[in-house]
């Protein structure tokens, strides 16, 4: 494709079925639509693409090449809630550019932990005839758009099929609640009915190859707690090629409770302490590791810097821990991007689907069920040597953070709520405890370079100050959480 960037829209819309008989409606009297205006008619033909065993359909995705009609180009559709998808969209390149059935990498990469290493290919042709009717408020701009579709399609080696639907879109963010529905209805009182699919792509489909079949959702609940992390995890995939706020932050916590939960079941799931894919979970959550931890970072001195009074803000220090942070997020960032177009992070998520997919020991060699007490016991353990530490304490505060983590995951999957609630207080103290324990070292080397610089120091010491005071104040509260974690498993 050529130099241009994808633009990002929210589409919010209704389709309806409809005889060939049917009469489309009249908007009159609705207080919303002031004018309508008809539009000269459309011929759009689209071809969709897909993989073979149509991934990105098992997804509620849709990926086509459209020709015809204002908005011809490259069209990637994501689910975004009831009635609303987020369609990316690309213009067509010039013929030079490349062939027809080239999917852009922009797109593509948008939908890799989907669809991987594995080949896009036209899966369905797609011809409409559309007349539109554009709906204005009172303010002059359109608010929705009704399309009466005649549709002519067929999946790649299939059959032709023909049927008429109607759709209903929002065109303004901000329409008056409750307006898609009042449309919508009168959509109904014309005869038509809600649509059977929701997707053109998806009733050609349905008369045609069958889709991938939905894999059962698994009765233990360890096995379908790890199913549905690997979903988030492909999820939160998504969000951090779009760089989307705390994305990397949420695909670190999933990537960490997916590996949690195999260890704390490793013989269910028939795997060992030096497995594959523990490592490679282990490995993909360091790697986000850089950018997240420069992302607390410059939240942290951003919110401290903020509070001091500005005559106690002294020299380039915004710049220093701030905008310094930011840069290596950026940095690490690109690192997780590089990381997850690999091929080795394909094969990792291939193997998670297959540990899903797989049934739980048989019942002559089942596992021991998974409970909460080794976690229990190893956290306690962890507690009982930091009391006893006397160096390190620290790197001992922090094994308590760990062990606690393990144990509010495997708690949560097993319906322990109070357990896991327990676990996660303790998780969230010396969350704080540890985050400030990196600050520190982080603002010793930056006053040292302030200081080497001719720069005036006195900030700094201001912050690693507070950052000991925080921490202290989380490292007194421990043996309290720890208590009440004790209780509520002694009332299991």
């Amino acid at each position: 494709m050529g130099s241009s960037k994808p633009t990002r829209h929210k589409e919010v819309e209704r389709k309806f079925d409809v005889s060939e008989s049917t009469v489309p409606p009249s908007f009159e009297g609705l207080s919303a639509v002031t004018r309508v205006e008809v539009s000269p008619a459309e011929s759009l033909d689209a071809v969709y693409y897909d993989t073979a065993g149509q991934d990105l359909a098992a997804h509620k995705i849709t990926l086509r090449r459209r020709t015809g009609g204002s908005d011809a180009g490259w069209h990637l559709k994501l689910p975004a809630g009831p009635d609303a998808r987020t369609e990316v969209r690309l213009p067509l390149g010039d013929a030079e550019e490349g062939p027809d059935d080239s999917v852009p990498a922009e797109l593509r990469d948008i939908v890799a932990a989907i669809v991987r290493d594995r080949p896009l290919a036209p899966v369905a042709r797609i011809s409409t005839t559309r007349h539109i009717q554009l709906l204005h408020g009172a303010d002059g701009n359109a608010l929705a758009e009704f399309c009466d579709d005649q549709v002519t399609a067929a999946a790649v080696g299939g059959d032709e099929q023909a049927w008429r639907e109607w759709e209903l879109e929002l065109l303004t963010p901000d329409a008056e609640h409750g307006l898609l529905d009042r449309l919508g209805n009168r959509l109904l009182d014309a005869g038509a009915a809600p649509a059977g699919s929701g997707s053109k792509l998806a009733r050609v489909l349905a008369n045609g190859e069958p889709g991938p079949a939905k894999a059962p959702v698994p009765k233990d609940p360890v096995h379908r707690a790890v199913a549905e992390q690997v979903g988030e995890l492909v999820e939160w995939d998504r969000a951090v090629r779009a760089d989307v706020w705390d994305s990397v932050h949420q695909m670190r916590v999933t990537t960490r409770k997916l590996r949690s939960l195999l260890k704390e079941s490793e013989e269910s799931f028939g795997l060992t302490d030096d497995s594959w894919v523990l490592d490679e979970l282990r490995s993909l959550a360091a790697i986000l590791g850089v950018a997240r931890d420069a992302e607390v970072l410059a939240e942290r001195y951003e919110s401290a810097l903020d509070e001091l009074p500005a005559d106690l803000v002294r020299g380039p220090v915004r710049e220093r821990l701030v905008e310094g942070a930011r840069k290596r997020y950026a940095v690490g960032h690109r690192r997780s991007l590089a990381a997850m177009r690999t091929t080795r992070y394909f094969r990792l998520l291939d193997a998670l689907e297959d540990l899903v997919r797989a049934q739980p020991a048989a019942a002559d060699q089942e596992a021991a069920p998974v409970t909460i007490d080794a976690a229990y016991k190893r956290l306690r353990k962890s507690a009982k040597a930091a009391r006893a530490a006397t160096e390190d304490r620290d790197e001992a505060l922090h094994r308590i953070r760990k062990s606690a983590k393990r144990l509010r995951y495997t708690a949560s999957a097993l319906g322990a709520d109070k357990v896991s609630g327990a676990a996660k207080e303790i998780q969230t103290l010396l969350g704080e405890h540890q985050d400030s324990h990196v600050s520190r070292a982080h603002l010793s080397q930056q006053a040292e370079a302030a200081h080497a610089a001719g720069e005036d120091t006195f900030t700094y010491g201001l912050l690693y100050q507070r950052e000991h005071e925080l921490a202290e104040h989380a490292r007194e509260q421990v043996e309290a959480a720890l208590a009440k974690l004790d209780k509520s498993v002694h009332k299991l």
